[in-house]
Order: structure tokens, then sequence, then C-alpha cells
């Protein structure tokens, strides 16, 4: 099924919600303008249209093979990637010295959600990269930013994320890698699995970021340190020289996304492989976490990319398909087909506000306005990541039921937008690991003070809505208005209670995490709502300005009325949770 880039609806939530005019005037973004984002929008939807969606089905029925030590994408992924790196995309967030573009990551996260619906496989190479300059950059010295972000951001090299061990999974504190100090650099042993594009014939090198233990490093989390470790060496005149020690074992066979190699990765099997520390050793983890929290930030775009395109598709179908006429006219398919809608809106409203923070944070000139801008961009990451995923598997799972028992088998690819989409709950930490770290540290840590100010932003957002025109939305007011207030009674049980019962607290964590998405997604609505009275207002587009406030008073009227009773599970039904004895479950 071909994916169109719904460039009109990003279009609409870069400017209608006010994003866009939130960075432009930022340092280093003076020149972004409506017609700069547009232009870069309808390219960016050519290529993830016209290049890179049609090898989507054609990934995952190839797959990516492993044959004698090699590991081969499947047929014109390595072409697709060429054309993705020929146009400038690899380098659209960063900085203009180490030959990117310099553009927000507003605009950014708009272009990647077209690359991931486009193909989330194919997409997972570049969005691992990304994060790896974004680890370089902020931690790397000047000789390593040097030998490795012109590559990396050209995309001519790719980068990894090293961490998982089987005897481990996501408890890092227990990884056994080791990293030998020898002259100026360590030799790595040691082996990793579910490693994303560990090995691939798309780029010239693969940059692996790893984490490992150096000889006298302390037990646990607080033991671990980063290295680069490249898979060809680099020469001092910065051309590649002989193979590191690290080689792909295997490929994982998995539910979906084929078409992405996950490899088994063998670190140092002969002399070691030869590694370099970045910043100081025993501190890995910190440094690591600023990649993690980039691709979180992406893996919760991939949730509303695959939406989106499994939206696409159940669209089209219940438009052509027969049963007593179209069934886009029965009631039920039409409530499915809503809530895909309403659900793919609020994310992307949702998660480009993130985005915009993020902007804030690197660019404000200001040191408290960006301290302010990072910390709300803390409190919203593991929500982006954790509800946009689960938003994902439960839009692309409707996906199937509107095909019904033709969505349930691979002929129509129903079912490959739920197989892909079902990883994204599982990356980058689990989702209950995003719930518990917004639990512990980004609530309670502070005693609550970063969730109370981004509440208390949205009841004053509430006001400013009231007296708006916005039809049959005007019910989003007050349900949204309901929904914060059963956001802040959670927040101030898990505040209340967090010290005295730490394990009925976090019972309620993942709970927690879905209110303040459906809240966070709801506040979006609300934005769009407003901007959609506006253009209606203003002469705009009478038939799409209408169909946004419809879709507002869809999430008012059929999700945001799930927040009291998530409220609810929060505050009554912890205790719940750990009443049986685990023998018994």
């Amino acid at each position: 099924m071909a994916y169109a880039a719904p460039i009109t609806d990003i279009r609409f939530t870069l400017d209608d919600l006010g994003l866009l005019q939130r960075v432009a005037g930022l340092p280093g973004c003076e020149e972004i303008s409506a017609d700069l984002v547009d232009a870069i929008l309808e390219e960016a939807g050519k290529l993830a249209g016209e290049v890179i969606a049609p090898l989507n089905l054609k990934g995952d029925v190839q797959g990516a093979t492993f044959e004698n030590g090699v590991v081969r994408t499947a047929d014109g992924f390595a072409d697709a990637y060429r054309a993705f790196t020929d146009g400038g995309w690899a380098g659209i967030p960063f900085d203009s010295d180490y030959g990117g573009q310099g553009l927000p990551w507003l605009v950014t996260v708009a272009a990647m959600e077209m690359f991931a619906a486009a193909n989330i496989a194919w997409t997972l190479c570049p969005t691992l990269t990304i994060g790896a300059v974004e680890l370089l950059a902020a931690h790397g010295s000047k000789e390593q930013k040097d030998t490795y972000l012109p590559k990396l951001v050209s995309g001519e090299w790719a980068g990894t994320m090293n961490l998982t061990e089987s005897h481990a999974g996501s408890d890092l504190g227990a990884l056994r890698s080791r990293a030998k100090p020898a002259g100026d650099h360590y030799l790595i042993t040691g082996k990793k699995i579910f490693i994303t594009y560990g090995d691939h014939d798309m780029t010239d090198n693969i940059v692996h970021m790893v984490l490992a233990r150096t000889p006298d490093a302390p037990a646990g989390p607080k033991g671990i340190s980063l290295f680069i470790v490249p898979k060809y060496l680099v020469n001092p005149d910065g051309s590649l020289g002989p193979q590191n020690d690290v080689r792909c074992l295997s490929l994982e066979h998995k539910l979906g996304i084929h078409a992405s190699p996950t490899c088994v990765m063998a670190f140092g099997e002969n002399d070691g492989a030869v590694g370099y520390l970045v910043g100081e050793e025993n501190e890995g983890l910190h440094y690591m976490f600023t990649m993690m929290n980039n691709a979180r930030m992406n893996i919760g775009i991939s949730g509303l990319a695959v939406a989106e395109r499994a939206y696409q598709q159940a669209r089209i179908y219940a438009r052509d398909r027969e049963q007593f006429g179209p069934i886009i006219q029965h009631p039920d398919v039409r409530r499915m087909l809503m809530t895909m809608r309403a659900q793919i809106e609020a994310m992307r409203g949702f998660a480009y506000e993130a985005a915009a923070y993020l902007d804030i944070a690197k660019r404000h000139p200001d040191s408290d306005t960006r301290e302010a801008a990072q910390t709300r961009v803390d409190l919203l990451i593991p929500v982006v990541k954790a509800w946009c995923s689960d938003c994902g598997v439960e839009v692309a799972s409707l996906g199937i039921q509107i095909h019904g028992g033709m969505g349930y088998i691979e002929e129509t690819g129903a079912a490959q937008h739920y197989r892909d989409a079902r990883i994204a709950p599982i990356y980058e930490g689990t989702n209950g690991i995003q719930a518990i770290d917004l639990v512990a540290r980004k609530v309670l840590r502070d005693g609550g003070a970063a969730a109370t100010d981004y509440i208390d932003s949205l009841r004053s957002e509430i006001k400013s809505f009231e007296g708006t025109d916005v039809g049959d939305a005007a019910v989003l007011s007050s349900r949204l208005s309901a929904a914060v207030d059963a956001l802040a009674r959670a927040t101030d049980w898990l505040v209340a209670n967090g010290s005295a019962n730490r394990a009925s607290t976090l019972a309620g964590a993942s709970p927690y995490l879905t209110l303040f998405g459906i809240v966070a997604g709801g506040a979006a609505m609300a934005r769009a709502a407003s901007g959609a009275a506006k253009g209606l207002k203003n002469g705009g587009d009478h038939s799409f300005y209408s169909a946004k406030l419809s879709t507002a008073a869809f999430y008012a009227c059929h999700i945001l009325p799930q927040a009291d009773a998530l409220a609810t599970a929060i505050t009554d039904g912890s205790e719940a949770v750990l009443a049986i004895d685990e023998d018994l479950l």
C-alpha cells in the first residue's frame, strides 16, 4: 500500500499550534520561515513516498541476510540510503561546523516522522546515527569530534548503540564487557545482543558506541565506561584502515522489522577490539543517556509514524471494501477510524511540542529559560517514548480490525504495521521502565515540582481557550480541565506516598504515564481546536478545519474520560497489584 506523507497535517501542527513560531526566533533559527519549512517538508515527503516507502513490504518479505559472516540489507535499501545522504538529510539538525544544516529539532522530527512512516525498518539506521552524533557532540573530545562527526553527520558512516548483554537485559549494571588500557586506546572484549544495524552494507564504516568496564571499575552502574569502537580503524589522514576486531555472530529472527538487521556482536575475539574512551572512566552510563534520550524521542516518533501508515491503509480499505455498502459507512468502523485519527493527531501535537522545548533548551540565549525548557524535556521524554509507542501498537491493531479477516493475513500488509510497531514499547528501556523513570526520577525526585509546573501551565492554557468559538469541540475545554485535575490528583498521591511505600507507588507508574500522555495529548488537541477555529474565522479550508474540530471533539468524548479511571487505579488500586503472593501468579 502506498504512503502519502501527511504534509498538510504536519504543516497544521507546526503552524496552527504555534510550534514553529516558538523556535523560529531562536539563535541559529533566524532564517527559518514557513516557506522554507514547507519546501523541506515537500522534499522529505517525496523521498519518503517515492523512494523509501516502496521498499517497506519488499524489505519485510526479503529481510536482512547473514551469510559467511557478511550482513546484507534488503534489495534497494543501500540505494535509498544513498539518496537520503545525497540530499543532506542525515545532518539536518547538526552544527554546520561538521557539515550539518543546523535546522531545529522540531523540523527534524517532522522529516523523521515521514521517513519512519515510509519504512521504519530502514529508518532505524539513520535514527541511531543521529543519536551517536548527539552523544559525541556532547561528550567527545575535539579529536574524536573531528575524526568521527563529519562522516557521521554526512551519513557516510553509521552509528550504533551497544548496551545489552544476554545475561543482563535492562540491568546495565550487570554488564561484563571489558576494556583493558593499551596506550592511547583500550582493548574491548565482550558480546552484545540486540544491536540494531550492528553490521550492514549501507555505509563505509560503522561507529559502535560500546559500554564496558575497565579493570579497576567499581561494581554496578557506577563502574561503566563508554568507548568508540569503529568497525574499520581510522588512519590519521581520515582514511579507513584495517578492520577492527569486531564482527557480527548472527542475526535475530524477529516478529517484525525484518529488514532491520538485529545483530549479536562480538568484540575482541582475537587480539581485542580497539576502542577509544569517551570522557572519563566510569561515567559511561551518564554519557550514553544522551544517546538513549535522543533514541527515546525518535522511538516515540516511530510510534506516531507507524500509526499514520496503518491509518492511511485502513481508511483506504474502509472506503473500498463492500459489506452492505462501503464499510466506512458502518458506525463502529467510523469509531475505529476516528480513534486512530484522534490518537495520531494528539501524538503528533504532543511529540512536536517536546521537540520545540528541546530546541529552546539548546538554543535560547537566557540560561534560566534553557534550564526550564530542559526540565520540561526531561519530564516529557519518557511519555513521548512510551505513550506514543503504546498508541502506535493500538492504532496498528485497529488497522487490522478494520480489515477484518483480510487484516490477519499477510497479503494486505496491515499485519506488517502491527508487527513493526510492536518492538517500540520494548526498545530503549521498556515502557514499564519509562514509567518508573517518570515517577521515580521526574516526579518524586523533585517532590512533584516539574510535574506540578506542567499541570499549572495546562490550567493556564485552558483558561486562554475559554470563549473561543470551537463549535462541537467546546466540550474539550471542560473535559480537558477534568482530566488535568485527575493528573494533579494522581501526582499529589504519588508524591505523598512515594517515600513511605515505594512498591505501591511504582505499581501505579504505568497507569500514571498513560494518564499523563492522554492529558498531554488532550492539551495538543485543545491547541488544534483553537487553531482550527481561527483558520475557519480567517476563511481557511472549511472541510479541513471542520474535520480538525470534529477530531478534537471525538478525543474529548472518547479518550479524555479515561483519565479519571486511570487516576483511580493509581490512588486506589496500587495495593491490588501486589496483593497476591508471587508464587500464586
